[in-house]
C-alpha cells in the first residue's frame, strides 16, 4: 500500500504510463483514497469494539449519548466515509474532463509493480483507463458519494455506524480495483472483493439469523458464478498465454468465428456474469441482499456489484462478437430473466423486493443490448439505471425511515417496509414523493426521462438485429424484441402500483403513527433531488439523430446528443469490425413495422397508457394493512411465492448436497477415516499392553521366559 501510494502521488500518478495526449492526474489515487477510508474507519470499528467490551466487564452498557455529545468513534465516520468518495469523485471528474479534450484511440496502462511473476504468467499491478473505465469511475464515485452522503443520516443512530461505513468504503475500493484494473486477473480480485463485501454488508446486522443467512447466500451463490469466471481466465491464459486486457483483445485475430474455442469462452464468462448481476439461474441471491442496509441495496443495485456482470461483457465485446451463440445466450437469458422477474414484481408488498425484482429485470435489459452488439446501449442504460434505481431504493429508505421512526413512537411491531401498512405518504414526504415519481417515470421509459432513452435503444437494437436478413437467428431476436416490450409495459404497472401503494390514497400507518411521519433530513434529501436530475437529463447524451430532430427532440431545440456512443466507439470499434465482416450493418436495419422514431413514440404512449391505467385500477383497489390483509390465492399467490423457485432450489439442489455431505461426515469421516484412525491407535495400544506384560522388571519371570523359550525350540527342533 505504501508503494501505492508513493507512486500514486508522484507526478501523473503514473511511475510506468503508455500515454500519448492524455495524462492521468493522480489515477491511483482515486483506489487508494477509498481503501484508506476503510482502514481509519475500521481502526475506529476496532475501538469502538473494545469501549463496548470494557464496559460491559464494568457491568453495564456503552452510551453513545445524544447526537450532539457523541464519541469520535460515531462522528468521525461522517466525515471519512463520505469525505473519501468525494475526493476520488473529484479527482475522476478532473481526468474525466481531461480526457474528454483528446482524442484517446488506446488506452492509457499506469503500471505500479509486478504482483505475481511464476514463469511465463505475470500479472502487474496496473490500471486501464479509456472511455469504458471511466463512465464506470463516474458512475461509482459519483453514485456511491451520494449513498454515502445519504447514509450519514439514515445509519447515525446504529451502534455499528463505524464497521457500517469501513465495509462501504471497501466495497468501492473493490469496485474500483474491477473496474480500473488492466487484466482480468485485477479484474478478478475486485470481482472477489465486491463478493466479500457483499456478505459483509447484507449480513450486517449478523446477530439476526435471517440476514446472516442472506449474506451467506450471496456469497455462496456467487461462488457458482465465478466458477465460470476462472475457468475462462484458464482458458484465455492457455491460448494468449497472457490475461492483460490490450494484448488479449488485439489477439483475437486468430479466433475463429463461432469457434468452439471462443464459445467455451464466453459462456463461462457469462455463467460469472450471471452470478454478479443476478441472472437466470443466479439471481436468487439478490432480492434477499435487501436483508441489509437500504443504503446498502441502493449500492449494490446501482453502482457497484450487479453491474459487474454488465461491465465484464461490454469490456470483452470483441470475445462475445466472435461467438454468434455467446452473445444470443446472453441475450435470451437476459429478457427471459427481465420478464421472469417484471412478473414476479406484480404480486410483492415489501417495498424493497419490489425494487429488488426490477433491478434484476432491468439488469436483463442490459444483457439484451450487449447481446445483440449493441454494446453502447447497454453501457448506457447501466449508466441511466444508476440515477432512477439508486433513487428508488434511497427514497424507499427514507420511506422506511420514516415509517420506523413513527413505530418507534407507539410502540407498535408492524412491518415498516411492508407496502399495505403505508398510503398517503405524498401529504408527509412531499419531496420524497416527488422524487421517486420522477424516477418511477425514468424506469418506466417515459419521454423525456433518462430511461425512456436508455431502454428505448435496446429495444429498438433487439429488434433490429432480429429484422436483419444476415443476423444469426433472426425469429430467436424477434422473440426476444417482443419479449422486451412485455417486460417494459409490466415495468411500467408495477412500478406506478408501488407508488400508489406507497404514497397515496389514505393512510394505513394507523391514526397515532401518522402523526409521527416526516420528510426525511436535508443530508437524506439532497442526494434524492441530485440524483433526481440525472435520472430527468442523463439520457440527453446519447440520443440518436432520428429522436433529436424529430418532435421528441423538438426539432433539435433539445441540448441532446449522440456523445456516449462515439465516446465508447474505441471499446466497442473491433466488436463491430468483427459484426461488420461477418453480418454487415445489422444496427441499422429496419425493425418490424416502421422506423425509429415511431417506435420511439409508440413506446413512450404505451408506457404512459400502461401508468394511466394502473393508477386507476391499483387506486380503485381497497388495500387494507398487512395484518388485515388475506393470504393471496391463485395466481397471484405464485407470483407472489416467486414461482416457488427458492423453495425447489432447497429440496433438488440444497437438501440432497447437505444429506450426501451428512453421509460423507457420518460414514466416510467420521465411521470409515476415523475408524481406521481410531483402529490403528488401538492396535498400537494393545501391543504395547502385550509386551508390557513381559517387562516386569522380575529377574525370575525373565529366566522363566527364556527357559521356555528354550523349551520351545528344542520340541519343535526334536519334532
Amino acid at each position: 500500500m505504501t508503494a501505492l501510494l508513493t507512486a500514486a502521488l508522484a507526478q501523473g500518478g503514473s511511475p510506468a504510463a503508455e500515454s500519448g495526449a492524455f495524462e492521468p492526474f493522480l489515477p491511483g489515487l482515486i483506489v487508494l483514497l477509498p481503501l484508506l477510508g476503510f482502514l481509519a474507519n475500521g481502526a475506529l470499528a476496532l475501538a469502538h469494539g473494545r469501549d463496548s467490551a470494557n464496559a460491559v466487564r464494568a457491568g453495564g452498557e456503552l452510551d453513545l449519548g445524544e447526537r450532539g455529545s457523541r464519541p469520535l468513534t460515531h462522528t468521525l465516520p461522517s466525515w471519512i466515509g463520505p469525505g473519501v468518495l468525494g475526493v476520488a469523485f473529484v479527482i475522476t471528474l478532473v481526468n474525466f474532463t481531461r480526457m474528454l479534450g483528446v482524442e484517446l484511440a488506446e488506452p492509457v496502462v499506469v503500471s505500479y509493480w509486478t504482483w505475481m511473476a511464476t514463469g511465463t504468467f505475470t500479472v502487474d499491478a496496473a490500471l486501464q483507463l479509456d472511455q469504458l473505465s471511466f463512465l464506470m469511475m463516474m458512475i461509482v464515485t459519483g453514485v456511491g458519494f451520494l449513498i454515502h452522503l445519504f447514509s450519514v443520516g439514515y445509519m447515525q443512530d446504529d451502534a455499528g455506524y463505524p464497521r457500517y461505513f469501513a465495509f462501504l468504503n471497501l466495497f468501492v475500493f473493490f469496485m474500483l480495483v474491477l473496474v480500473m484494473g488492466a487484466s482480468y486477473a485485477l479484474m478478478f480480485v475486485g470481482w472477489e472483493g465486491v463478493g466479500l463485501c457483499s456478505y459483509l454488508l447484507i449480513g450486517f446486522w449478523f446477530s439476526d439469523k435471517e440476514k446472516a443467512d442472506a449474506g451467506k447466500k450471496a456469497f455462496i451463490v456467487n461462488r457458482i458464478g465465478d466458477f465460470g469466471f476462472l475457468v475462462a481466465m484458464f482458458l484465455l491464459y492457455t491460448t494468449f498465454g497472457t490475461l492483460d486486457f490490450v494484448p488479449v483483445f488485439d489477439g483475437t485475430e486468430t479466433l475463429v468465428y463461432g469457434g468452439g474455442l471462443v464459445t467455451a469462452i464466453t459462456l463461462f464468462f457469462f455463467l460469472g456474469a450471471a452470478g454478479k448481476s443476478a441472472q437466470i439461474p443466479l439471481y436468487v441471491w439478490l432480492p434477499d441482499a435487501m436483508a441489509g442496509p437500504t443504503p446498502v441495496s441502493a449500492l449494490i443495485h446501482a453502482a457497484t456489484m450487479v453491474t459487474a456482470g454488465v461491465y465484464l461483457v461490454a469490456r470483452s465485446s470483441v470475445l462475445f462478437a466472435l461467438s454468434p451463440v455467446g452473445g444470443a445466450t446472453v441475450a435470451g437469458v437476459g429478457v427471459l430473466t427481465a420478464l421472469f422477474a417484471a412478473t414476479i414484481a406484480l404480486q410483492q408488498h415489501d417495498i424493497k423486493k419490489v425494487l429488488a425484482y426490477s433491478t434484476v429485470s432491468q439488469l436483463g435489459y442490459m444483457f439484451v443490448g450487449v447481446g445483440v452488439g449493441a454494446y453502447a446501449a447497454g453501457v448506457f442504460h447501466l449508466m441511466t439505471h444508476a440515477f432512477f434505481k439508486a433513487l428508488l431504493f434511497l427514497g424507499s429508505g427514507a420511506v422506511i425511515h420514516s415509517m420506523h421512526h413513527a413505530y418507534h413512537h407507539t410502540h407498535s411491531h408492524e412491518d415498516a417496509q411492508d407496502m399495505r401498512n403505508m398510503g398517503g405518504l405524498k401529504a408527509h414526504m412531499p419531496i420524497t414523493w416527488i422524487t421517486m415519481w420522477i424516477a418511477t417515470l425514468a424506469i418506466a421509459g417515459i419521454w423525456p426521462l433518462a430511461g425512456f432513452f436508455s431502454k428505448d435503444e435496446i429495444i429498438w437494437q433487439a429488434a433490429a438485429f432480429g429484422g436483419a436478413e444476415t443476423a444469426p437467428y433472426p425469429l430467436l431476436y424477434s422473440l426476444y424484441w417482443a419479449m422486451a416490450l412485455v417486460a417494459a409495459m409490466l415495468t411500467a404497472f408495477y412500478m406506478t402500483r408501488m407508488m400508489v401503494m406507497t404514497f397515496h390514497g389514505a393512510n394505513r400507518t394507523g391514526t397515532e403513527e401518522a402523526k409521527h411521519l416526516h420528510e426525511a433530513p436535508a443530508i437524506m434529501w439532497v442526494p434524492l433531488a441530485v440524483l433526481a436530475v440525472g435520472s430527468v437529463f442523463g439520457g440527453w447524451i446519447n440520443v440518436p439523430e432520428a429522436l433529436r430532430t424529430s418532435v421528441l427532440g423538438f426539432g433539435g431545440a433539445l441540448p441532446m446528443s449522440e456523445w456516449l456512443h462515439h465516446w465508447l466507439e474505441p471499446i466497442t470499434a473491433r466488436a463491430h469490425e468483427v459484426q461488420l465482416e461477418h453480418l454487415g450493418e445489422v444496427a441499422h436495419a429496419a425493425p418490424i413495422g416502421g422506423g425509429e422514431v415511431a417506435w420511439a413514440i409508440i413506446s413512450t404512449v404505451a408506457a404512459l397508457a400502461v401508468v394511466v391505467a394502473a393508477f386507476r385500477v391499483v387506486g380503485a383497489q381497497k388495500v387494507v394493512p398487512a395484518a388485515q390483509s388475506p393470504a393471496p390465492t391463485g395466481f397471484a399467490k405464485v407470483l407472489y411465492n416467486k414461482y416457488y423457485v427458492d423453495e425447489h432450489y432447497d429440496r433438488f439442489i440444497v437438501r440432497p448436497i447437505l444429506g450426501a455431505s451428512r453421509f460423507c461426515w457420518k460414514v466416510i469421516d467420521a465411521t470409515i477415516i476415523d475408524g481406521t484412525v481410531n483402529a490403528v491407535g488401538w492396535i498400537a495400544k494393545g501391543l504395547g499392553w502385550g509386551v508390557s506384560m513381559f517387562q516386569t522388571g522380575s529377574v525370575n519371570t525373565y529366566a522363566f521366559i527364556l527357559t521356555l523359550g528354550v523349551l520351545v525350540i528344542l520340541g519343535v527342533s526334536i519334532f
